[in-house]
């Protein structure tokens, strides 16, 4: 036992000092890359790892090998999280991986912006301070026929601010089949709460008619608003009902009260040419009276986070004036890429450079012809690729139920779950979905500049073998 102790002593002062394995050939390539502090770290904690390893029995590896092990460290631990994916999920609004896409001229503006000063806060010709609330409003306000408009962070801000300022303290109207929960917790009640307004339930789950909201504005006497919900993520189907939005306008009218109309996705297009059910426009609110509109600017429009805010100056000016406006407002990039993404409609070329628009609009025969050539070179590579029949999905709670026809190239595998895990730990991370015990790609939703590193990475990670690395 003395004799063991004694060898392990002399083992474990053979481990070298970090001083010495800075001397090694590729320490300083690490210091160059990662910096002196983080490389010091990593050398320390691979020390640390060995000098377990070696009590543990292991043998000393040489200090190159530990060097190159602190690299893999520093690789791990400052690796970013926040990456580019591939999506070959047929999902085009996917919020998982972040959305909707943007168009080129859409990062070209934001990179522009980026690079140095701009007009954020700033009227040129005036000379003097300026305020942000004009970036993008009077394209909203063009596109939509609204009176005027406000951008704000993202859509659940956009509803909690008009809650805020036209209804705090005092109720608000609502079907019960609207109080909605979307992802991510988003659920209309608490942000109802949230905002100070009190919720007036009216009608039933299924069926909602408009003398429940009569009878209910005849009752409560401190009522300020009528909200109606989009069901966005969801539908009702058998015996329902619910009033259209102009009776809901007719109604508040009459009673001197403002409607808000709450779309969550919020279309600037018409879904029913490209096969899919009619999803609600953003126009079609503003032309029905709607007070306040509200929706994403990164679902159905394509463009970056925001939630957006148009209808009648009365309504929407006074949240620009706001206490909370300014805990939600949007950065310069989201302003400038909104601007980008909108002349887009505006223009008239949506359906061609609006990544979500290009995607749905993309015929059967187009996704046929491309799966065919990706068919044709993993087969070229030894990978055994079919083409099949699917759908795609619209997702990003738009168009609930509803698929458009496509073809998928499916990769047939003894693990498909495995296959599946290697082509996301590749690099760039490669997310398909598995359908039938097969990984399945589908090429809707892979943007034509990413076709390569898709197949490169398909081609890699198979023969490789489908093993998911350790983690």
């Amino acid at each position: 036992m003395d004799n063991e102790r004694t060898s392990l002593t002399r083992r474990l002062r053979q481990l070298p000092s970090v001083d010495r394995l800075l001397s090694e050939e590729a320490a300083p390539e690490l210091i160059a890359t990662y910096g002196h502090n983080q490389t010091v770290n990593a050398l320390r904690e691979t020390l640390d790892e060995i000098r377990d390893e070696v009590r543990a029995g292991a043998h000393m590896p040489h200090p190159a090998a530990m060097v190159d092990r602190a690299r893999a460290h520093l690789e791990a631990h400052l690796a970013p999280t926040l990456r580019p994916v591939v999506n070959a999920t047929g999902v085009i609004i996917h919020t998982n991986l972040g959305r909707a896409p943007l168009s080129s001229a859409t990062r070209a503006a934001m990179e522009g912006v980026s690079r140095g000063y701009s007009t954020l806060e700033y009227d040129l010709r005036a000379g003097q301070r300026g305020h942000r609330t004009v970036h993008a409003e009077r394209l909203l306000c063009q596109l939509t026929g609204a009176e005027a408009a406000l951008v704000v962070n993202n859509n659940a801000g956009a509803v909690l601010l008009g809650l805020t300022g036209t209804a705090q303290g005092r109720g608000v109207i609502i079907s019960r089949g609207q109080l909605v929960e979307i992802g991510g917790g988003f659920r209309v009640p608490d942000v109802m709460a949230q905002s100070g307004a009190r919720l007036i339930e009216v009608g039933t789950t299924n069926r909602t008619h408009l003398r429940d909201y009569e009878t209910a504005l005849e009752v409560q006497e401190d009522a300020a608003l009528i909200l109606r919900a989009h069901h966005s993520n969801f539908r009702l189907v058998g015996f329902t009902a619910e009033p259209d939005l102009g009776d809901l306008v007719t109604l508040g009218t009459q009673h001197g009260l403002p409607v808000m109309d709450d779309l969550g996705s919020g279309a600037l297009l018409d879904t029913t040419p490209f096969g899919l059910m009619h999803e609600p426009m953003v126009q079609e609110s503003v032309a029905a009276g709607a007070a306040l509109v509200c929706f994403s600017g990164d679902k159905l429009l394509g463009g970056p986070q925001a939630g957006i805010i148009v209808g009648q100056a009365r309504y929407v000016d006074p949240l620009k004036r706001h206490p909370l406006a300014r805990a939600l407002r949007a950065d310069k990039l989201c302003l400038v890429g909104l601007q980008a993404t909108l002349l887009h409609y505006l223009k008239e070329e949506a359906t061609g450079h609006v990544p979500v628009w290009r995607m749905i609009a993309t015929s059967t025969p187009e996704i046929e012809k491309r799966a065919r050539a990706w068919r044709c070179t993993l087969r070229e590579d030894g990978i055994p690729a079919e083409i099949g029949g699917g759908e795609s999905t619209v997702g990003g709670g738009s168009l609930p139920g509803e698929t458009l026809p496509t073809k998928l190239v499916a990769l047939p595998a003894a693990h498909p779950d495995r296959l599946a895990a290697a082509l996301r730990a590749a690099d760039p991370p490669v997310v398909a979905r598995i359908e039938e015990d097969r990984v399945v790609l589908d090429p809707r939703t892979v943007l034509l500049e990413q076709e390569r590193e898709l197949l490169r990475v398909v081609a890699t990670t198979w023969a490789a073998g489908t093993e998911p690395p350790k983690s």
